[in-house]
């Protein structure tokens, strides 16, 4: 079982590996991430459906150590997909309360379930018979309801439990982080605010849009790592032009017959201009 297991699970972590790689949105990722892992978490249900166990301590091992650890994965970036596909697009504190509540929502989690958390964080085992052997459970143990819809043969009273637990362990780091660099945006766009032009934008708000959206697809500025609305409020404060609605006009710009006017426009103008000094 263990070599099987370790192959399936290397080639698993290897693909997420290579996705986590990719230039792209943590909501791209985890889409693409998601059926990596229900594909391998069914391989896994299938081996164990024509696999005996050894004996009572194999099967606490599997129930209590590998399945939760490679289907947290899947819970994980199942919740990370809905947390960012469901994020307010608007402003900082918006996204900063919406990320707060649910950390809120995983600390009553893990109030609730405090007594087994304990006792899998302190490395006990005096109950690994109750909690992780396939069977009929003692009817005083407290179940979610999703034990009786479970399958008997690849599930026990609470090894998904546990898998919640370390799904939401991983998630609690991954919303802290959220939130530091949601606060380190919110410090910025206060510096921006505090910066003051006197040059004006005499063109349409939307060519702006055009060039500022280039720049963040680009990832001209930081490497990638700034948010659209941080380097919104930059151009703005630098030519005194409302880009608030920076999300709007990138909808807008999708929406045009001709996406990309005004860039296109200007790369006719420069090389024009080029052309024109290379006459003189």
């Amino acid at each position: 079982m263990e070599k099987y297991v370790s192959t399936l699970k290397n080639n698993i972590l290897q693909n997420i590996l290579e996705i986590e790689k990719m230039e792209c949105s943590m909501l791209q990722k985890s889409k693409l991430i998601i059926p990596q892992l229900e594909e391998g978490f069914e391989q896994l249900k299938f081996f164990i459906s024509n696999y005996s166990f050894k004996g009572d301590s194999e099967e606490i091992y599997f129930f209590k150590e590998i399945k939760p650890q490679l289907f947290c994965l899947l819970i994980y970036h199942s919740k990370v997909y809905n947390i960012e596909i469901r994020m307010p697009a608007g402003s900082i504190d918006d996204k900063k309360l919406y990320l707060e509540r649910i950390q809120n929502r995983i600390k009553y989690f893990f109030d609730v379930n405090l007594d087994f958390y304990q006792y899998y964080r302190s490395g006990s085992t005096h109950l690994d018979h109750v909690y992780f052997l396939r069977g009929k459970p003692d009817i005083q143990l407290p179940l979610d309801s999703f034990y009786f819809e479970r399958d008997s043969n690849f599930s026990t009273c609470y090894d998904f439990k546990l898998t919640k637990i370390l799904a939401h362990e991983m998630l609690t780091v991954y919303i802290s982080n959220k939130l530091a660099k949601l606060t380190k945006e919110d410090n910025d766009m206060e510096s921006i605010h505090g910066l003051h032009s006197n040059e004006m934008w005499t063109d349409k708000k939307n060519a702006l849009g055009e060039i500022i959206y280039g720049i963040h697809t680009l990832a001209s500025v930081n490497h990638g790592n700034i948010d659209i609305i941080v380097l919104a409020s930059m151009f703005g404060t630098m030519f005194n032009v409302d880009l608030s609605n920076i999300y709007q006009i990138y909808i807008e710009l999708k929406g045009r017959k001709e996406r990309t006017e005004y860039l296109n426009r200007m790369i006719t103008a420069l090389k024009k201009r080029m052309d024109d000094d290379d006459s003189k």
